[in-house]
């Protein structure tokens, strides 16, 4: 009886030796912010956004959309040039599109994938100049149903930090573009 009350400290001794240091870091480790690998944005295409091949539903959003929401991403695509551009916002599509909005009105030539850009609120009044040829956009990604003031549906959103297109832009104008001249330059 007496050997057994003695293997039970000791046991109690080694389990809170063990336990205790264990539950303060896993304390530490919920308060400390996430490690900067999970910061990091991935890189997401146009062609990962719908499963394939399209069923009986229609299009359906695919597995790896759904695990970007609410994630940063990075997408590369042609910025939608646009007759009436909308302060704070744009569109960003796999292939290169031409609105003409007041021809056209609602119908447009959007492709599904297309994702709606909205600069940081900060930036909310400025009208985006279109650029062509592709371009690198990192941000949050979102999913769902969105209805804008004008009334049209935007079922993905990209939303940029502070300062994303002016870093962009820079980045653009920095590389040569076979010629010896900056993206950014025209000739």
């Amino acid at each position: 009886m007496r050997l057994a009350r003695r293997a039970a400290r000791s046991i109690a001794v080694l389990c809170a030796a063990v336990v205790l240091p264990l539950a303060a870091s896993v304390a530490h480790a919920e308060s400390a912010p996430l490690a900067t690998a999970n910061d990091a944005a991935s890189d997401l295409k146009f062609s990962q956004f719908f499963k394939s091949p399209i069923g009986p539903a229609g299009l359906e959003l695919s597995d790896a959309l759904r695990a970007a929401d609410g994630r940063p991403v990075r997408l590369v695509g042609y910025m939608v040039a646009q007759e009436q551009a909308k302060p704070g916002r744009f569109w960003l599509t796999p292939r290169p599109v031409r609105m003409s909005e007041h021809a056209d009105g609602e119908a447009d030539d959007l492709p599904a994938a297309a994702v709606t850009v909205l600069l940081d609120p900060s930036q909310q009044e400025r009208l985006v100049a279109h650029r062509d040829g592709l371009v690198v956009l990192t941000g949050t990604l979102s999913i769902g149903r969105v209805e804008d003031e004008t009334g049209r549906v935007s079922w993905i959103r990209l939303q940029l930090p502070p300062g994303a297109l002016e870093a962009q832009s820079a980045s653009a104008a920095a590389q040569p573009d076979g010629n010896g001249h900056g993206h950014g330059h025209r000739h």
